[in-house]
């Protein structure tokens, strides 16, 4: 059975509207595609990663047969993420705007996935992505308009997340947004409606 990986990183819950973006296009994509995904859902804020500090890092670059149990346990756990970014067909991710950023949750999650040996390797040319290209679905939500008619300059989420996914091979992304969510429940509405239609025409593509 084909694989979608659902990252959702709002701490919103059932007030999140990425999360429901991402279940709206789950949804969508598998119509689209007539088939059932096996979805598996990474909640980046149910997680509760630890940040990547000196032992999580210390961790990775200890040689697998000298890790103490602690260690090891902060490999497995960056693995099993890893393991579900490569056995994925498509990875659909709800991303809202803090701060011009990602959530700190997130970012803890791209630490976990970013590893050097495992996801990129550095070589004579430069960088090399190890994992095998798939379509990436951003659903990125924010506060105010930071599309190509507002604040673009101040979007540090999607050229962010484009570069990191790019740099372990994944290249094929594609982000949608929904700008203007505190600018009142008609802006809500449009929004939201406006991505329904993106996605619409990105799966009919």
């Amino acid at each position: 059975m084909s694989k979608i990986l659902l990252i959702n990183s709002s701490p919103m819950a059932d007030n999140s509207i990425s999360r429901k973006l991402t279940a709206s296009f789950v949804a969508k994509y598998q119509a689209a595609k007539g088939e059932t995904f096996e979805v598996i859902e990474h909640d980046t804020v149910a997680l509760n990663l630890p940040h990547a500090d000196g032992d999580v890092l210390g961790a990775y670059f200890t040689p697998a047969d000298q890790r103490s149990a602690e260690q090891q346990a902060h490999v497995d756990r960056s693995d099993t993420i890893i393991k579900a970014i490569k056995e994925a067909d498509a990875i659909v991710l709800g991303v809202p705007m803090h701060n011009f950023g990602i959530p700190s949750g997130l970012k803890a999650y791209v630490d976990h996935f970013a590893r050097a040996g495992e996801t990129f390797k550095y070589t004579e040319n430069g960088p090399v992505g190890l994992v095998e290209d798939k379509p990436v679905y951003v659903l990125a939500t924010r506060g105010g308009d930071y599309s190509e008619n507002g604040y673009p300059q101040l979007d540090f989420v999607l050229p962010y997340l484009k570069t990191v996914f790019g740099f372990i091979g994944l290249n094929d992304v594609t982000a949608l947004q929904a700008n203007g969510l505190a600018m009142g429940e008609e802006a809500v509405a449009a929004a939201i409606a406006k991505v329904e239609e993106e996605i619409d025409q990105v799966l009919a593509a």
